[in-house]
């Protein structure tokens, strides 16, 4: 294992912003934790674990060992002729996971195609899209604690999965590290084809015998016609949470905005298109400098070229403002802001 001192983050991070970490190294066993833990790097400072860098925005340089998670490998936990349990190592890339998991033809994850970032963010964020989220197959995660180097293993439960939230986002951010995550997925998976437009696709798609190939496909068209490819144009996918208001102001809402697109939750409340509400503020596709609110998906931010950590910040903060103003809507930052 080797550790670099000043390393450049510009390729680690999907915005493509340019900031220095001031250590830097990759993790690509267990084993390798071990040894980090007893290094002076990591004794003598503070520490950021890094996976896919597709849910971050970096608006300075990172002063601290920066560690980024390289741990591979798919396999087996258990199976009976209904469900199986599938181990997957933190740093395998998401999509391509997802991918894995179709091709057997294990269902529950086909809805999450083409989201950016690894496994190990999976469980952090509760990843969601289309109707379903991490927690609806999560079964289990083993982590290392950081202070005592020992292994831990997180239920469902023990990880207080919320709305693109988990315990890893607050009690105990920073203090492990991801190893593996296990999913509980079907062999004969049930399809979720109501949220959005996959039926639309589906349709378009001219699909006779529904499969969870042909819904991840559908999934992937969709999401590569409203949101930009990172490789292409620098972003972070959503950068904002799609807020939850009472029943009470949805109504009130509703009455001066009949268009207001929202979803009922199970709580009574409603969840709004966060989307919605910046377009309908005048933002979808405002640009300043390199910063700007994309023109088809006005829920991500992206640098258009040499765009600062800070100047998306600043833009960000200008739609939280724009919308409170006009809706009286708070809006909340998805992304992670370093």
């Amino acid at each position: 294992m080797q550790i670099s001192s000043n390393i450049s983050l510009k390729m680690l991070n999907t915005f493509g912003i340019e900031a220095q970490a001031k250590h830097f190294t990759e993790i690509q066993s267990v084993e390798n934790i071990a040894e980090l833990l007893n290094t002076m790097e990591y004794k003598n400072n503070a520490h950021l674990i890094l996976g896919g860098g597709s849910n971050l925005l970096l608006t300075k340089d990172v002063d601290a060992l920066v560690i980024k998670n390289n741990l591979k490998g798919i396999s087996i936990a258990k199976e009976t002729d209904d469900t199986v349990w599938v181990k997957c190592a933190a740093g395998e890339v998401w999509h391509e996971f997802v991918l894995w998991c179709i091709n057997y033809n294990y269902g529950g994850l086909e809805n999450l195609s083409l989201i950016p970032g690894c496994v190990g963010a999976s469980p952090m964020q509760n990843i969601g899209a289309y109707g379903v989220e991490i927690k609806d197959t999560f079964f289990e995660l083993e982590a290392i604690h950081l202070e005592t180097g020992k292994q831990h293993t997180f239920s469902k439960s023990d990880c207080e999965f919320g709305y693109r939230e988990s315990i890893f986002k607050h009690h105990l951010k920073n203090k492990f590290i991801i190893t593996s995550v296990t999913f509980q997925l079907s062999k004969r998976p049930t399809f979720h084809i109501e949220y959005g437009a996959i039926k639309q696709e589906l349709e378009a798609m001219q699909i006779s015998a529904l499969s969870i190939k042909a819904i991840s496909q559908a999934v992937i068209n969709i999401r590569s016609s409203k949101l930009p490819n990172p490789k292409e144009i620098g972003n972070a996918g959503s950068f904002f949470k799609n807020p939850e208001v009472s029943a009470d102001t949805y109504l009130k809402l509703k009455q001066e905005f009949p268009n207001l697109v929202a979803y009922p939750l199970d709580n009574s409340n409603y969840k709004l298109a966060a989307g919605w509400l910046i377009e309908q503020s005048g933002l979808k596709g405002l640009q300043i400098g390199d910063a700007g609110v994309h023109k088809l998906q006005a829920l991500v931010l992206v640098n258009y070229g040499k765009a600062t950590g800070k100047e998306i910040f600043d833009l960000s903060t200008q739609v939280l403002q724009t919308v409170n103003a006009k809706f009286g809507v708070t809006l909340e930052r998805e992304v992670n802001i370093i």
